[in-house]
């Protein structure tokens, strides 16, 4: 009778203890899968061998920057274009230029749109439809807001709610999208400090594209970025007044230190508007300003946007605010003040891009183009949507005239024939 009774003891002791190792393994496994797929926010697919093979593409066009040097080595062969802010680019048509500018883009895995964006599959067409990424591939210079830093080093920002890094492999989805030159000037860029700062610098210049309104110090931040094209020469300048407190997290550019091109002093960004305009056949100011998702614009927007008109700007489009602001013309001067996110969150969201047509260094055309985030893609809009959009903008933007296309009308300016 006892000899059975610890059989059965042996067997409960065995069940349990069996049980405990099944349950501990299941665990395991959930965490590992949780920092597989969330944290570290790889692509997840039914189809892992070619996402396996996207990634290993993607981290293979890395070097890591070097401790205390400003700019590393490139690779044998490579010219360093660091300084060189002037760029020689062919355009599609002979005689005029098309450029186009998008809001708001985030690659950070750790958010929503990139990591759907991967579990996917991690093509950029998952991300922003077909159609819309031929409009930004078709024109001759593309730009954006790039929110983020790009880099594996450096400690988030002690206190800030929301701090933003991307891999450096991820700066290849720019060229996907078409972009030509980005904006750093903005309230995440410093999210990793100086170190991810300084190689978000260097990815950009490995990826041969141009950035404004950061730099290893103010001289190289506060630079415009020219393009001579089609026998034009077009500035870009951009600069941040969004950093209103007396110490904010995003450090401004100073002559021996990295940072961003700040103007809430707009003193420095008002001359180097003058300074381009003595040299350059159109210039365009792209400022990160205003307030968040706030419809209504704000007396530093109010203020600073006819100061930039009056020493030069031929263009300005604002970001920020995450969702779209009113178009204005100051003196004929097209002023967005802000195009919202364009690939930033999950949340359904009106969006669009802005697109220009150059002639003989003259506006010839400024058209609104109604896109919308939502469900982690940005999509371009057609039909009600589209005007139930262009009907927004028309409500903001009062005085301003627009056309069921989008296009803005310009004083003095006969409007491009559009296809039927």
């Amino acid at each position: 009778m006892k000899k059975k009774k610890w059989k059965m003891k042996s067997k409960f002791i065995t069940a349990f203890t069996i049980t405990l190792a099944l349950v501990m393994l299941t665990g395991l496994f959930v965490m590992f899968s949780y920092l597989w797929i969330v944290a570290d926010a790889e692509p997840v697919s039914s189809n892992i061998g070619s996402t396996d093979e996207m990634a290993t593409d993607r981290d293979a066009v890395w070097e890591p920057v070097q401790e205390n040097d400003k700019y590393p080595e490139l690779p044998e062969g490579e010219e360093d274009t660091a300084g060189n802010n002037n760029y020689e680019k062919d355009a599609e048509e002979a005689d005029s230029v098309t450029i186009a500018f998008a809001g708001d883009i985030l690659f950070d895995p750790d958010y929503a749109m990139m990591a759907t964006m991967l579990q996917r599959g991690g093509d950029i067409t998952n991300g922003i439809t077909p159609e819309l990424l031929a409009e930004m591939q078709s024109v001759d210079i593309m730009m954006v807001n790039n929110e983020f830093p790009y880099s594996d080093r450096g400690e988030p920002i002690p206190e800030k709610a929301f701090t933003f890094r991307a891999k450096p492999a991820y700066v290849s989805y720019l060229e996907e999208m078409g972009v030509d030159i980005v904006s750093l000037a903005n309230n995440h860029a410093y999210d990793y400090g100086e170190e991810a700062l300084l190689d978000t610098l260097q990815t950009l210049q490995n990826a041969q594209i141009p950035y404004v309104g950061a730099g290893v110090n103010i001289e190289e931040a506060s630079k415009p970025v020219c393009f001579d094209i089609n026998d034009m020469k077009i500035a870009f300048i951009s600069a941040t007044q969004i950093e209103r407190l007396d110490n904010p997290d995003t450090k401004g550019a100073t002559t021996t230190s990295p940072g961003v091109f700040r103007c809430l002093n707009g003193e420095k960004l008002l001359q180097t508007v003058k300074e381009a305009k003595e040299e350059s056949d159109f210039v365009i100011v792209y400022v990160h300003w205003g307030t968040e998702n706030e419809e209504e614009t704000d007396w530093l927007q109010e203020k600073q946007a006819p100061e930039l008109v009056e020493a030069g700007a031929d263009l300005i489009i604002g970001d920020h605010p995450h969702i779209l602001q009113r178009i204005e013309l100051i003196q004929g001067v097209p002023v967005i003040y802000s195009l919202g996110n364009f690939w930033f969150n999950s949340r359904p969201i009106d969006t669009g891009m802005v697109k220009v047509t150059l002639f003989d260094g003259k506006l010839q055309s400024f058209q609104f183009i109604p896109c919308l985030q939502s469900n982690c893609r940005t999509t371009l809009l057609t039909g009600q949507e589209k005007a139930r959009v262009l009907d927004e903008m028309r409500r903001m933007s009062v005085g301003v005239q627009i056309d069921d296309d989008g296009y803005v009308t310009l004083p003095d300016v006969i409007l491009p024939e559009k296809n039927s």
